[in-house]
């Protein structure tokens, strides 16, 4: 296959010619065909041009056009490339002014013709103490743990001062296994930090992106329980969290899982954090000079006090208490202790079952995905009134029967049941 020679190269072949290089010797070198070097040689000595340089852009008809959208409303001075958007520019020129040309072609215009914006360098921050840990997602292709390849998703959590990071093996990456793998994480580092620094993945960002993206409820919910500050990254903006992205890189190749053999995940996750361990005491974090094992022994005294981790969950609405004690979700309706009547409730949908939260404390647990759409705990009307809610009215003779019979196990109910049931109402 011929090789295309590089600007540099081609400049390079007359002064090889200068130094009396034969042409086959300079072909070697260039590693490209005699007949080339004398291509060139021909065209230095005719003086030659390249006739690309001399074509002229099909933007260049529309220059009144374009040079309107790089002028400043305020004064006379012109916008810099960074100021204007070339994708409108190449739907109004097109729209409008019949612009046949192709955006690469107009691009290459705007960059010749107008001025590129300043550099803007970026301002190195080292954050303090137990504020930020930063997320990311790494996929592995092909791994076999026993049950055949398969990809795998290692959730990274790396805390920005000490650079202690912790790595949780998933099989997949939805919502549930999201909320999982933040619980085995923080688990790992022995607290919850002020921020957590997150892409705009669905599980985390449900619209939009950055800081002006909306929260995935079930996320937000999550973030509330454990008191800390959802940050999303902008998009396209990688070095937003570049400390995770860089462990992440080095993280691909140490504990890529396809270069070994382990027989299920529970291994593959044991010999991860004992291999972490050790880098952990081998690595310096930058910020203190001493170890990460070390730097993080004090950056876990600023890290909030690790809480009962709620149950992973992959829905979390908010609901009100109807005045028979009963939430709705999911085309479903269940049962919540009567002192709630009125209320606004969270209800969170769990791996099996439904969790309803008040004030941050589950108040009832319910089996999830049920056949039956009404699952009511009788225990949630019973208990004395309060000075708000009074207490419902206690079942009847009748009532209190056929609760008792129908918690009888089939083979103990009475063979009448219409019986039974009237000669309790007799």
């Amino acid at each position: 296959m011929p090789v295309k020679l590089r600007s540099e190269e081609i400049v390079t072949i007359p002064v090889l010619n200068s130094k009396g290089v034969s042409n086959c010797e300079a072909a070697r070198t260039l590693e490209v065909s005699e007949g080339t070097i004398r291509y060139h040689l021909k065209r230095k000595a005719s003086g030659a041009v390249d006739g690309r340089r001399q074509q002229v852009f099909k933007a260049a008809k529309h220059e009144g056009i374009i040079a309107e959208w790089f002028r400043k409303p305020e004064d006379e001075s012109q916008k810099t490339t960074a100021e204007v958007n070339i994708s409108e520019l190449m739907e109004h020129l097109v729209l409008e002014h019949a612009y046949e040309g192709s955006y690469r072609s107009l691009l290459r215009y705007v960059k010749a013709k107008y001025p590129a914006a300043k550099i803007r360098p970026y301002r190195r921050v080292e954050t303090p103490e137990g504020a930020q840990a930063q997320v990311d997602w790494v996929e592995f292709d092909g791994v076999d743990l026993g049950d055949g390849p398969q990809k795998l998703y290692a959730f990274v959590m790396t805390l920005s001062h000490s650079r202690k990071e912790a790595v949780i093996w998933c099989r997949r990456m939805d919502q549930i296994t999201w909320h999982h793998a933040h619980n085995e994480a923080l688990k790992r580092l022995g607290g919850v930090p002020a921020v957590l620094r997150i892409d705009n993945l669905k599980t985390g960002i449900a619209s939009g992106a950055g800081p002006s993206g909306e929260i995935n409820a079930s996320y937000a919910a999550y973030a509330k329980a454990l008191r800390f500050h959802v940050d999303a990254c902008r998009a396209y903006r990688p070095q937003d969290k570049g400390k995770v992205e860089r462990r992440a890189g080095v993280l691909r190749k140490r504990l890529d899982p396809t270069r070994r053999h382990f027989f299920g995940l529970a291994e593959l996750q044991e010999w991860t954090d004992q291999h972490l361990e050790r880098q952990g005491r081998q690595r310096k974090c930058p910020a203190t000079g001493k170890s990460v094992l070390e730097s993080w022994e004090r950056e876990k005294t600023f890290l909030q006090a690790l809480p009962v981790l709620p149950a992973v969950f992959d829905v979390a609405v908010t609901r009100p208490v109807h005045r028979d004690c009963t939430v709705n979700f999911e085309s479903r309706t269940y049962s919540v202790p009567f002192r709630l009547v009125k209320k606004d409730v969270e209800v969170r949908g769990c791996a099996n079952t439904v969790q309803v939260v008040h004030e941050g404390q589950v108040v009832a647990e319910h089996q999830r995905h049920t056949e039956a759409l009404l699952v009511v705990d009788p225990t949630h009307y019973e208990g004395p009134a309060d000075d708000r809610v009074e207490a419902p009215t206690p079942l009847g003779k009748m009532a209190r029967r056929l609760a008792e019979i129908l918690e009888m196990p089939v083979q103990q109910r009475p063979i009448d049941l219409y019986a039974a049931l009237a000669g309790v109402a007799r």
